[in-house]
């Protein structure tokens, strides 16, 4: 199989920066968004984020089914769906420019916009997450393409921090940036979707052209390591998005310190390409579970340290949400390798590759867990007593804010390390069963 060449894995990672233009703008803003912008109230705004998450895991799964059914012989089973990126960031516009309007429809009209975004979106980043399986087998090449995908949405997620957030403080007009940017998004995005479906080039063959429904069920009953993955992503994606969900108001109301968005989104781009280049050494040496366990460690460390820092030693607060960043960008490169190491686990149990069911499952977790860790923060601080446009939140509020970006969030992905255990799929026997699969093939 021929080795990736540098532009594929570019165009790759362009792919996910434009993902990132839809999923880390909402994940960043969109809560604040809602209460600050719009005037919904926070639980009000977190239960309109929780169930559109769990309807978002629901279209990723039927994404999945329809990636598995269809295929072109030109273009393959899943470039041809990232021409169609422009949608779901044409929809984002509309999700950040809510009217006003009484607060029931203003409340409807948010739910119509994300619910359609939540679909457009699943069927544009579902086929694109199973590029990784089908433009090569080889675990190292697969952790430069994890990492390439880490690259690209967080380079975006850095751009919002260095000149975004920065622009959010009092007295600015929040709705007239968000417009502008969703904008912008919309036509950047659309041209890095397009390259990806270009450049990215499928070399793995599908095995069955159009999977029925059985075939489907009979694999994933089959393929433990996928449901164990699949529950740990679930209580990881769940603590990290919770963290990344509260970072504003953590360092706006709790730190007095929103000019540290920019250390942030510096950080964050020095982390990733850091991690991008080094991960498939360790990976080499001691195998992609090892490294999602030991990445994830951290973030229960940092969210320790994010808890208890004090109002008066931002730095503390800080190092805690840096090792949050190092936990969830070298568990999100070796997230990706391991999703493509279970389809040919699943190839090898039953003999049908099922890859679109595989990826959206994960997805499907994933975007629970943002869902769940929204939901969470949005909870907290109406529990706590959040008001917004006050100058100084209550002594409930900050602590529900502590709680939300760090001790619950921390917990979270320490769970996810211990469901890790049970992974028992490891690098050198994924090594063995493709051996075994190509000498089959053969």
């Amino acid at each position: 199989m021929k080795k990736l060449s540098r532009l594929s894995v570019f165009g790759y990672g362009a792919g996910d920066a434009a993902n990132s233009m839809i999923i880390s703008t909402g994940n960043m803003f969109l809560l604040v968004y809602y209460t600050d912008v719009a005037g919904i109230g926070a639980a009000a705004a977190g239960t309109l984020l929780l169930l559109a998450r769990v309807f978002n895991a629901f279209t990723d799964v039927a994404a999945g089914r329809i990636v598995d059914r269809l295929h072109s012989r030109r273009w393959g089973k899943f470039r041809p769906f990232l021409m169609f990126g422009f949608v779901p960031l044409l929809l984002s516009v509309a999700v950040f420019h809510v009217p006003d309007v009484d607060p029931s429809l203003k409340l409807l009209y948010a739910y119509c916009t994300y619910g359609l975004v939540c679909v457009a979106y699943s069927m544009v980043n579902v086929p694109y997450g199973c590029l990784v399986g089908a433009m090569t087998q080889d675990a190292k090449e697969r952790a430069r393409l994890g990492g390439a995908r880490t690259i690209g949405g967080l380079s975006v997620g850095a751009t919002l921090g260095f000149f975004i957030a920065p622009l959010l403080g009092a007295g600015q007009d929040m709705q007239q940036i968000f417009t502008w940017l969703t904008l912008a998004f919309a036509v950047l995005g659309s041209a890095l979707y397009f390259l990806t479906g270009v450049v990215c080039v499928e070399q793995v063959p599908g095995g069955i052209p159009k999977i029925t429904f059985r075939q489907s069920v009979a694999a994933l009953k089959a393929n433990s390591p996928l449901v164990i993955l699949c529950v740990s992503s679930v209580l990881f994606v769940t603590g990290t998005s919770a963290t990344g969900a509260a970072q504003f108001y953590y360092l706006r109301d709790v730190l007095s310190r929103v000019d540290l968005f920019p250390v942030m989104a510096g950080a964050q781009v020095v982390i990733t390409l850091i991690l991008a280049v080094l991960i498939p050494r360790p990976v080499a040496r001691w195998g992609k579970r090892a490294v999602y366990c030991a990445g994830a460690s951290l973030g229960g460390a940092g969210g320790v340290l994010v808890f208890l820092a004090p109002a008066d030693a931002p730095l503390v607060g800080l190092a805690g949400l840096l090792l949050g960043l190092l936990a969830s960008a070298s568990v999100s490169i070796v997230t990706w390798a391991l999703i493509a190491d279970t389809v040919e686990y699943g190839e090898w149990k039953t003999g049908v590759r099922v890859q679109g069911i595989n990826y959206a499952l994960l997805a499907a977790t994933r975007k629970l867990g943002m869902g769940f860790g929204a939901g969470l923060v949005a909870f907290s601080l109406a529990w706590g007593g959040y008001a917004s446009g006050v100058p100084e939140q209550s002594g409930s509020a900050t602590l529900a804010i502590r709680a939300a970006a760090g001790l619950l969030p921390g917990v979270l992905v320490l769970a996810a390390v211990g469901i890790m255990h049970w992974y028992r799929l490891t690098d050198q026997k994924h090594a063995e069963l493709v051996a075994r699969l190509t000498r089959e093939a053969a």
